[in-house]
């Protein structure tokens, strides 16, 4: 049986409400154990009128005494202020699977917070950052899969970053390869021009040629450069798309595909995440959608 840790996330959240849920399909398939405050998770549990028992583990190295009709928990009391609690939880999470190889799901927290107190891109950067690694953002689907080159910056740099961006993306991405071979699930790769119809050769701005300069130079994977406004419309299975930024990809991953895990390549272990935010608008709604959850809990 599979043994992971889970990072709770944010409290605002329906985080609680989709472990709540998923608990008796998981219960025989996975070992977990969350790190998360006792006392809120218990709190959320009430209002979620569920009857899920808690048990809190002391030794979290140690999977063999896990009861598997209880939520077993690792205690990290609550902070006075919420980034303070959420780092210091990451950052145990962060430990644990380090020491263990064991997987770690993080679910999903609210970036402005961290974004207003300290420089935040998210937890795949700041994962990298802690560990003194390069990180790279893998989005898995059933359908397909996508690598973001520049993940959560803003739109208006990305384009004014390009040629440094790529540069730096080949060499992590081509270190990350020779270290696990993560690719090699892989039967073709698509890179996705920067600008509409490629450029118009140059007529609509010089990325694509410094794109395609890049992909000449690194030829250990046979990329092809395509149209990002086409690119989806024949999906081929074990296909792995590049994207210049964001949205350009994120956007028909999550339409398409069903089964999302957002996987963070360059770590010591695996860390997974749904591929959902925080959705505090349908807390304690019973609306949360558990597919993607499950999906990084089975993985």
């Amino acid at each position: 049986m599979i043994n992971k840790y889970i990072f709770i996330g944010d409290e605002n959240s329906v985080n609680i409400e989709i472990i709540a849920k998923s608990f008796d399909y998981l219960k025989n398939k996975v070992k977990y154990i969350l790190i998360a405050d006792f006392d809120t998770l218990l709190s959320q549990l009430k209002l979620l009128k569920s009857n899920l028992k808690i048990k809190q583990v002391n030794d979290p190295l140690n999977f063999k005494n896990l009861d598997k009709n209880c939520l077993n928990v690792f205690n990290i009391m609550k902070k006075k202020r919420k980034i303070d609690t959420l780092i210091l939880q990451i950052n145990i999470s962060n430990y644990l699977s380090n020491i263990t190889k064991n997987d770690l799901v993080t679910m999903p927290i609210d970036k402005s917070i961290f974004i207003k107190k300290m420089k935040f891109n998210g937890l795949t950067e700041y994962l990298g950052k802690i560990n003194n690694c390069k990180t790279i953002m893998l989005m898995t689907g059933e359908k397909f899969s996508i690598i973001p080159v520049t993940t959560h910056i803003n739109l208006n740099n990305v384009g004014k970053k390009i040629e440094y961006k790529i540069n730096n993306f080949f060499k992590i991405l081509k270190s990350i390869n020779d270290s696990n071979h993560v690719l090699n699930d892989y039967k073709s790769f698509k890179f996705l021009c920067f600008n509409p119809h490629c450029g118009e050769n140059g007529l609509k701005g010089n990325q694509d040629f410094i794109i395609e300069k890049y992909l000449k130079k690194n030829k250990f994977l046979k990329f092809k450069l395509i149209a990002a406004d086409s690119a989806f419309k024949q999906i081929n299975l074990k296909t792995l798309y590049i994207s210049m930024y964001h949205d350009q990809a994120l956007i028909p991953f999550k339409i398409i595909n069903n089964n999302q895990i957002n996987q963070t390549l360059g770590l010591n272990y695996r860390r997974l995440s749904p591929a959902h935010g925080v959705a505090k608008d349908i807390k304690f709604r019973n609306k949360a959608d558990t597919r993607s959850y499950i999906s990084c809990m089975l993985f």
